[in-house]
């Protein structure tokens, strides 16, 4: 009975991975609203190896559309430049020799759809993720099965594992549908 619960918490420990890596790449996902969190990935070459861009620099929302970075160093702001357009945000940096403004532009329709896509596409690797755990669990309890774990509480094990990878889906859609619709809404 101990190996299955444990089997079971394993699986909802990496439903629940599959489920945080969603919300990590929704982040990332622009809606045309300035946030700090689409430059999270940048690195900076910072005297000799890559640091991440809030490690050398100050980074501000000034309003609805407009980023500053303001590098700890002066000697930072082209690094942080390049790094930025090297990212391929769609969004060019201007540097005024102090700060490093970033004006997000208006989504098009165009980038819109994409940005859907590209949701969706994250919202099914969740899924798969989700579905992976239940396929490994299910392997543990067929083979506590044949080792001699009772039938009965092992198809109660299956059930509840289908339970949990559907409550698992349901949230992956939820959190997949509020992000369309943000980013649909103009």
């Amino acid at each position: 009975m101990e190996d299955i619960s444990h089997v079971m918490s394993e699986a909802q420990a990496h439903m629940e991975r599959a489920v945080e890596h969603l919300n990590h790449e929704m982040v990332k996902l622009r809606t045309g609203k300035a946030s700090p969190v689409i430059l999270q990935d940048i690195l900076i070459e910072y005297y000799g190896s890559p640091t991440p861009l809030h490690q050398v620099a100050n980074i501000q929302v000034a309003d609805a559309r407009t980023l500053v970075i303001q590098p700890w160093e002066r000697n930072m702001l082209a690094p942080i430049e390049r790094a930025i357009v090297n990212a391929n945000l769609g969004i060019t940096p201007a540097n005024d020799g102090e700060v490093i403004r970033l004006t997000i532009p208006p989504l098009t329709e165009e980038r819109r759809r994409e940005l859907v896509k590209k949701l969706k596409h994250a919202g099914e690797e969740s899924k798969i993720g989700v579905r992976n755990a239940r396929h490994k669990a299910l392997d543990h309890v067929k083979k506590a099965m044949k080792a001699g774990y009772p039938e009965d509480l092992a198809k109660r094990a299956e059930h509840d594992l289908q339970e949990m990878v559907n409550r698992y889906v349901k949230r992956i859609d939820d959190l997949v549908s509020a992000k369309e619709k943000e980013i649909m809404t103009i």
